[in-house]
C-alpha cells in the first residue's frame, strides 16, 4: 500500500508546553483521514508541521514521499490546505481571490483560466465568481477557501476544522463536496475536527487525539467495537466523590463521573442493568433525575479512553490563542 503521509515520532514544544508528544501514523494514498479530539489537543499543530509551517521538534514526517524539514518546497507543491481562521480578501471577488493564488503557484493564461472555472463549477460558485467575498455567506466562504486550495491540483488536500461555525445544513454540504474530491480527483484527504458526527461520516480511518498523543487509532466501527457493551447515562442530583465506587452490579464494566453531575456506565445489557442500578442508588438515597442510554459512539469511545467527554476537554479561547501566537512566532 502507497502513503501519502508519514509521520514517526512527531514532537512539537512551545517552550513549557509539548503540544505534540511523540505521535506516529501513516495516511494510505487516496484515503480521507481524521484526526479528532478537542480544541488544544494538538490537530492543528501536527497539520501545521505536515504544511510545512512548523518545524519539529523531534521526529520525522513525509508528505507525498518528501521530507517537510529537509524537502518543503517539494511537499508545497503537493499540497492544499484550508486554514481554520479564515484567509480570504473580503475587497476581492471570488474569482480575484482564486485568480493570485493561481498565479501564486505558476498557473497563467488559458490554463489558469480553465482551472478557475472547473473549480468555482465544482463548488457551485461560478454565478457568483464577481461578487466580493464580503457578500459571501459562510458556507459559500468556506467552498471558495476549498475551491483555492485545490487549484493547482494538489495530490494531498490537509482541512483543519473545515465546516467549524456553520450551521448543521451548510456542514452537510461541505462533507458533499469533500467526497467528491476524492471521487473526481483521487485526492487524499486529512481532516481534523472535533465533530464525532462529521469524523463518523466521512472518514475511512480516524486517530483520536488528546494531550498531545494518539490514544486511539481505527475505523469508527473498529474504535466502537473497543465498547461491546451499552452505555448508561444517569444523571443526579448531586454526585458524591465514590459514588462509582458503591456501585457493585454484575452487570456494570465500568463507571465514570462526566459532565459534573451524570455517571456514564459501561454495562452488559441495559434493559436488565437499569433497575438494579435504580435499586442501589435508592437505597444510597441519592437522587435520580434522569436515565437514558444507547450503544456505544465515538465520543463514548472518547470518554472511555480518557474520563471525559469530548466537550469537557476543549481548551479555552485564550489557551488555544496563546499557543498559535507562539506558533507564528516561530
Amino acid at each position: 500500500m502507497e502513503h501519502d503521509i508519514v509521520v514517526e515520532n512527531l514532537v512539537k514544544r512551545f517552550g513549557p508546553v509539548e503540544a505534540v508528544r511523540g505521535v506516529s501514523f501513516t495516511v494510505a494514498r487516496g484515503e480521507i483521514f481524521g484526526f479528532l479530539g478537542p480544541n488544544g489537543a494538538g490537530k492543528t499543530t501536527t497539520i501545521h508541521i505536515l504544511a510545512t509551517l512548523l518545524k519539529p521538534t523531534a521526529g520525522r514526517a513525509t508528505v507525498a514521499g518528501h521530507d517537510v524539514v529537509k524537502e518543503p518546497d517539494k511537499v508545497r507543491r503537493n499540497i492544499g490546505i484550508v486554514f481554520q481562521d479564515p484567509s480570504l480578501d473580503l475587497d476581492l471577488s471570488g474569482y480575484e481571490n482564486l485568480y493570485i493564488h493561481g498565479r501564486l503557484y505558476g498557473l497563467d493564461g488559458q490554463r489558469l483560466r480553465e482551472r478557475l472555472e472547473e473549480v468555482l463549477k465544482f463548488v457551485e460558485l461560478w454565478e457568483f465568481r464577481d461578487r466580493e467575498v464580503r457578500m459571501y455567506s459562510g458556507g459559500m466562504r468556506r467552498r471558495l477557501e476549498i475551491a483555492r486550495a485545490m487549484l493547482h491540483t494538489p495530490r494531498i488536500l490537509f482541512l483543519d476544522e473545515p465546516t467549524l461555525g456553520l450551521d448543521p445544513q451548510t456542514r452537510v454540504h461541505i462533507w458533499d463536496y469533500i467526497r467528491e474530491l476524492r471521487k473526481s480527483y483521487g485526492t487524499t484527504i486529512f481532516l481534523t475536527t472535533h465533530y464525532m458526527d462529521e469524523a463518523e461520516t466521512l472518514c475511512d480511518r480516524i486517530a483520536i487525539i488528546d494531550h498531545g498523543k494518539i490514544i486511539a487509532m481505527g475505523t469508527a466501527e473498529e474504535l466502537k467495537s473497543m465498547l461491546s457493551s451499552d452505555i448508561v447515562y444517569v444523571k443526579l442530583g448531586q454526585v458524591g466523590e465514590d459514588v462509582c465506587s458503591k456501585i457493585f452490579v454484575e452487570s456494570v464494566k465500568s463507571c465514570r463521573v462526566v459532565e459534573g453531575n451524570t455517571l456514564a456506565l459501561q454495562v452488559k445489557k441495559a434493559s436488565e442493568a437499569i433497575p438494579t442500578i435504580l435499586q442501589l442508588l435508592d437505597r444510597l438515597e441519592v437522587r435520580v433525575l434522569e436515565v437514558s442510554y444507547r450503544r456505544p459512539s465515538l465520543n463514548d469511545v472518547f470518554i472511555h479512553l480518557t474520563g471525559r467527554g469530548l466537550r469537557d476537554s476543549e481548551a479555552s479561547p485564550v489557551e488555544t490563542m496563546r499557543i498559535m501566537r507562539r506558533a507564528r512566532v516561530r
